[in-house]
């Protein structure tokens, strides 16, 4: 019985390349995308890789996921929580709908597809749980106070729930922590800043003036999708899964003030389990 993976996300980038590296490596991928028949033919050489449509602000949408998952494979190994959504604009430039949308999918997608995702993760024999947040999770930065809220919002989640999840309902719980991506995703946050006025003439343009030009001086060698997914597949193999995790070492550095006690996340989860469990 091969080992099963349902990856949202998965059109492109990190969620891409995960499915295929996971795929190569043996394991049956259910991977999740918008365009189903361009993928499934763009990729038709990964044989033990299935696109699947999938939208995560849609429940529904999810279920149908999981169903099929249900009854050609009866259990799921690993979930991968990686459809995100970028956004780049201050609390005070950005429209309420804006901030919705953020939520929607970094914060909401999330819950829901963990949620429809559970009975098939504990019909596994070592079921794990795995969600992309980022190094903005743990350190809030300039003018993305919108995405890091949700990104934190998804810390405090899973954080929450790795201090009940293993020893009760057998379930590793870990957070993928990757910096700046070699992705489409900043092309992605740029373009939406671009095609809803631009860098603004207003009171935040020195600030984000400034962002972008450090942003860009300092990620010219950005990580690439095929390095994170080397290190998620490392992740499942690893006995003690770790509830943090960062993907390079440029991320580890960025955030190393903040985590420098404790790097994995495990010793304070586990003070806290021990301190309101008693496990």
């Amino acid at each position: 019985m091969s080992s099963v993976i349902c990856i949202t996300g998965a059109s492109s980038g990190i969620g891409l390349a995960t499915a295929i590296k996971f795929a190569d490596n043996g394991w049956t991928v259910y991977a999740g995308t918008r365009n189903v028949e361009r993928d499934q033919e763009l990729y038709a050489q990964h044989t033990k890789l299935h696109f699947l449509k999938l939208e995560v602000t849609q429940p529904e949408s999810l279920q149908a996921v999981f169903d099929r998952i249900e009854q050609e494979q009866g259990h799921l190994d690993v979930l991968l929580c990686n459809a995100g959504f970028g956004f780049l604009r201050s609390l005070g430039q950005a429209t309420f709908e804006d901030i919705q949308r953020v939520f929607d999918t970094n914060v909401y997608g999330v819950m829901h597809s963990i949620r429809g995702a559970l009975p098939l993760l504990r019909k596994a024999a070592a079921p794990h749980i795995i969600a992309t947040s980022s190094v903005g999770g743990i350190v809030g930065q300039p003018l993305n106070e919108i995405y890091c809220s949700s990104k934190f919002a998804v810390e405090g989640l899973l954080e929450s729930m790795a201090t009940y999840y293993k020893p009760l309902l057998n379930i590793d719980i870990t957070l993928l922590e990757p910096g700046a991506i070699g992705t489409h995703f900043n092309e992605t946050v740029f373009n939406h800043v671009a095609k809803t006025g631009g860098i603004l003439e207003d009171e935040y343009k020195p600030i984000i003036d400034s962002f972008i030009e450090s942003f860009s001086k300092r990620n010219t060698v950005p990580q690439t999708p095929e390095s994170v997914a080397d290190v998620v597949l490392q992740l499942v193999a690893m006995e003690t899964k770790p509830l943090r995790l960062r993907t390079s070492e440029a991320a580890e550095a960025f955030v190393s003030t903040k985590v420098s006690n404790d790097p994995t996340g495990l010793e304070s989860m586990l003070k806290v389990r021990k301190l309101q469990l008693n496990l």
